[in-house]
């Protein structure tokens, strides 16, 4: 009989920099890279910004989900790249690509350029999750998975929490062409120390003879083919659709259906991405401790991650508050709520259950699900409100993603529905 032993493939620190220190600094990358992509909800919640394109609600969803169709696009690419050629280099470039481009969305004057830009800001910012977590899976045993996982996403729950303060500020002060100059031209100063830190993992011929033949002994077929790699992209779509939302749509919903204005509109979007932040590394941390004391690591986070997706069900009494102060309670209490799920829906699909040498390729598989869901969100959520004229329907088919959320974590990601690995020659 076949087994799956979870926490067969230790993790590799031979040399380099301190691996807390590099940590930090995927953290702060995937936080930029938020900050950078999520500015354009900011945006789209200024009036001016909306009568210089001349915007209606659907055309602010095509605005909103154009980024996240490149970005699905070319994930599995990104994932093959980094599996073969490492993290750095090809980190540093990318990183320095979107943030160009989020600086040259400043002069953008047409909807067509607009679109364009944010389409190749979606190409660069690929390689974000799979180089990630592919640095995390080598570096990172178990027991250590969930506190990693759980500080490497604050990065991209604060990044939304911090960028739509920040993008209302500069904004509200100067003009939506500062903040996109502003927020790329900042962004490119984590390149220093990611340079100087991390280290260079661009592999010899020799090396990448060596990976190609160890990412060959986990053949494509067989990670398409394995119900934990649908599960984990169902789970992702799920978990995303609703985080995705509120990156794009949250700032617009408390203005425009709440009567805020839109810098109490960051605010709280702030206190909702921080509160997804914290309990996602906390919840990660509490993890790991029991899964320590001997009890089955992925039941633990199975369990974790249905009571994240339940909770945020509550995004629906929102929905329906007859009161200010308590559709933003419940706004702020459901987004952070799910991130129970966060770290450990993220370690359970795509490290835990998958082979060491092909994580960069699953996530990347499973990173189109998270990509697609952004588009998705964004274009319905759009389409949603102009057919209902509320925000109500959009939080409804959230409610309805987060129950399939629950139900696809605890039917398939089921160790004997790993992807197998086959003996190479």
């Amino acid at each position: 009989m076949e087994t799956f032993n979870v926490v067969t493939h230790a993790p590799d620190r031979s040399g380099g920099s301190n691996r807390w220190t590099v940590l930090a600094l995927l953290a702060l990358g995937v936080l930029i890279s938020f900050v950078d992509r999520t500015s354009m909800s900011s945006a789209l919640a200024n009036s001016a910004f909306i009568q210089t394109f001349a915007l209606s609600s659907v055309d602010r969803g095509w605005v909103n989900s154009a980024f996240f169709w490149s970005y699905g696009l070319v994930q599995i690419p990104m994932g093959w790249l980094v599996d073969r050629y490492g993290v750095k280099w090809p980190y540093a470039v990318c990183f320095a690509l979107w943030c160009l481009g989020t600086a040259l969305m400043g002069a953008v004057t047409a909807l067509t350029a607009l679109v364009v830009v944010r389409l190749l800001i979606g190409l660069a910012e690929a390689i974000v999750i799979p180089a990630s977590y592919r640095w995390i899976r080598h570096n990172f045993d178990e027991s250590r998975t969930g506190l990693a996982v759980g500080i490497f996403t604050m990065g991209n729950k604060f990044g939304p929490a911090i960028g739509a303060p920040i993008g209302a500020w500069l904004i509200v002060h100067y003009s939506w062409k500062v903040m996109f100059v502003a927020t790329g031209a900042v962004g490119i100063l984590w390149l220093i120390p990611w340079l100087f830190c991390v280290k260079n993992d661009f592999p010899t011929a020799a090396t990448r003879a060596l990976s190609c033949r160890k990412a060959s002994t986990v053949r494509l077929r067989d990670i398409l083919s394995s119900p934990v790699v649908w599960g984990g992209m169902l789970t992702s779509f799920c978990y995303g659709y609703f985080t995705f939302y509120c990156a794009t749509w949250m700032p617009a919903y408390l203005v425009e259906q709440r009567g805020l204005s839109l810098s109490e509109s960051g605010l709280y979007t702030f206190f909702s991405f921080a509160g997804i932040a914290i309990v996602a590394a906390i919840s990660g941390w509490a993890a790991d401790r029991i899964i320590a004391r001997g009890h089955d690591p992925i039941r633990v986070r199975k369990l974790f991650v249905i009571a994240g997706f339940v909770g945020g069900c509550t995004v629906l009494l929102g929905a329906y508050a007859t009161s200010l102060q308590m559709a933003l309670f419940w706004n702020v209490f459901s987004l952070s709520f799910l991130g129970l799920a966060t770290a450990n829906a993220l370690a359970l699909s795509r490290l835990t259950l998958i082979p060491k040498q092909a994580i960069g390729l699953v996530t990347g598989v499973q990173q189109v699900a998270t990509s697609f869901s952004g588009g998705v969100a964004a274009t319905l959520s759009g389409w949603l409100l102009h057919v209902g004229g509320s925000y109500t329907l959009p939080m409804m088919v959230i409610f309805v993603f987060l129950l399939i959320g629950a139900a696809s974590t605890a039917i398939l990601l089921r160790p004997k529905w790993s992807p197998k690995v086959t003996a190479v020659a």
